[in-house]
């Protein structure tokens, strides 16, 4: 199922790019969480990430994005940290994968990309991945993609 009108808001959004294998996507997280608890920056939100390549190529370029408590940011020496005040993508199409993450990863991929060519939608973002936890701590990720609002 797809939903149309899907949005990310966040305030206060620190983001970095990485470049790496899809099994090591959990350590560039890791990595992030490290270098802005370090520097004394206190996440709020759940963190997520664009996929800016190709997720077939062997190395992936993503940007991940942690929302924190901070309001001012100040530059990481040896770090390229982004820092928006606010951080928004609207209208997005998404979808949502409850189990089986890997391989439906990939196949709800590949989903939204047909959906927006059988609805004549301009895509305008990259694919974004926001990991979600339900009240009962059940894990579960919605995935979108900003498109421009006229068909």
């Amino acid at each position: 199922m797809m939903l149309i009108g899907h949005q990310i808001a966040y305030r206060n959004v620190a983001s970095k790019y990485y470049h790496c294998k899809s099994e090591d996507l959990q350590l560039a997280f890791e990595d992030f969480t490290a270098i802005l608890e370090r520097y004394q920056y206190h996440p709020t939100g759940d963190m997520f990430f664009a996929l800016m390549s190709d997720p077939t190529e062997d190395e992936m370029i993503v940007e991940i994005f942690l929302p924190i408590q901070e309001s001012v940011f100040r530059s990481i020496e040896g770090e390229q940290i982004y820092f928006q005040s606010y951080y928004a993508i609207k209208p997005m199409i998404m979808t949502r994968i409850k189990d089986h993450f890997i391989q439906q990863a990939q196949d709800k991929y590949w989903e939204l990309f047909s959906f927006i060519h059988q609805h004549k939608f301009k895509q305008r973002t990259p694919i974004f991945i926001e990991y979600k936890q339900t009240r009962n701590n059940q894990s579960y990720i919605e995935m979108g993609v900003g498109i421009h609002p006229e068909r």
